[in-house]
């Protein structure tokens, strides 16, 4: 049976703190305003605060009793570069960005639990409440890591929560293993040689061999992949330097793959280049590829994961085996370097709230905040009770 929401009283101010930033939208490490308020709300609670940790990555201690056991909070901070159409009260300020992917809802959640431990959290140990930057580009929780984070604030593990369109409120879901998926970018330009549309055969045309090699990209995950394994490979981008009557003699393809572990990953990028290169040598021209992992794939530990479906159960229902996610999440970083769990949490069902991800109207459910912020009292106060658990 599900426990009494903690975080209940607390709703007017953790909307009104989300609206805020929203109101306010700032992008990668640009964060100026939002950590800085981040910082003030975690101090006026009487939180220990640090800032500037990875550029503007904002972090909060709460030690209680003597416990020396730690977990970790994550929450990210960085909205997106999309021009809202939205027209509620606290749409964007700021043209051409806005929280499109409901980090304002995940500071106010974090925020919420914070103010609830604080004042009334029943715990032995201490919380690291993590406010993150450039979660989007996947830079800051590189950041933050490289700055000293876990070796300046030492936790057993860490944990991170993102909204989900589309999934109910007050629902949980999460899995062991490979949680979300590793992101590269990829490259590749071809250096043929052009001519008059009219003489093909005294040229190569870099649209022909480019073509090829679209079309074969797509045998890497049908083909070149074992069909348990999941991967993905899009060509986004087909530029050439042709015009009306001249045949390209330089084409750039690119374009974005993803795969939920390592090998598949290294073995994507092995046949890409291997493809590129057949491809072009049998046209007697040339290829240049770039690879570039910028996300790795988020690998829940299994101690973790069963600490926070337990805590979800408390507060909502939970899913401890729901499928695996092929977008990407920088939180990856954080559950390599400490064993960690990464979980969706329902952002609703109606159409107002089952939007796209980083869509132009998308907008976080205010009635997940309760749940959410929730979450995080039920999960510390079980973890910390006593000294701590198989955290």
């Amino acid at each position: 049976m599900n426990h009494p929401a903690p975080t209940e009283p607390l709703l007017d101010d953790m909307r009104c703190w989300r609206h805020g930033f929203h109101r306010h939208p700032e992008l990668e490490f640009d964060l100026c305003w939002t950590s800085a308020r981040v910082a003030e709300l975690l101090n006026s609670f009487g939180i220990e605060v640090h800032t500037g940790i990875g550029q503007v990555g904002v972090v909060g201690v709460l030690q209680k009793g003597n416990g020396t056991r730690s977990i970790g909070l994550r929450a990210d901070m960085d909205a997106l570069p999309i021009n809202e159409v939205n027209d509620f009260g606290y749409a964007s300020t700021v043209p051409n960005q806005m929280h499109a992917c409901g980090h304002d809802g995940h500071m106010a959640m974090l925020l919420g639990a914070a103010q609830y431990l604080v004042e009334h959290g029943d715990f032995d140990g201490r919380v690291v409440f993590i406010f993150q930057p450039n979660e989007e580009f996947g830079k800051g929780a590189a950041a933050m890591i490289a700055d000293g984070l876990f070796d300046r604030f030492a936790v057993d593990s860490v944990y991170g929560m993102h909204n989900m369109p589309g999934l109910p409120l007050g629902h949980f879901e999460a899995r062991v293993g490979a949680m979300t998926a590793s992101e590269a970018l990829f490259e590749i330009e071809i250096n043929a040689r052009g001519g008059h549309a009219a003489l093909p055969h005294m040229g190569v045309d870099a649209i022909t061999v480019g073509a090829e090699i679209v079309g074969a990209l797509q045998t890497i995950v049908s083909r070149k992949l074992e069909p348990a394994q999941n991967g993905v490979v899009s060509v986004t981008g087909f530029e050439t330097d042709g015009r009306r009557n001249v045949l390209p003699g330089r084409a750039v393809l690119s374009g974005d793959c993803r795969a939920l572990t390592p090998e598949t990953n290294a073995t994507i990028e092995a046949r890409m280049r291997q493809i590129a290169g057949g491809i072009t040598a049998a046209h007697d021209v040339t290829a240049r590829v770039t690879y570039d992992t910028i996300f790795p794939p988020t690998i829940n530990a299994a101690a973790p994961t069963r600490n926070a479906m337990r805590a979800a159960s408390a507060v909502g229902l939970a899913n401890p085996d729901c499928a695996p996610k092929l977008f990407s999440e920088d939180f990856a970083h954080m559950a390599a370097a400490v064993p960690g769990c990464f979980l969706l949490a329902g952002n609703g069902t109606t159409d107002a709230h089952a939007r796209p991800l980083h869509s132009a109207d998308y907008d976080f459910n205010d009635a997940g905040l309760v749940p959410g912020s929730s979450f995080w009292v039920r999960l510390v106060e079980q973890q910390l009770a006593n000294g701590g658990r198989d955290v």
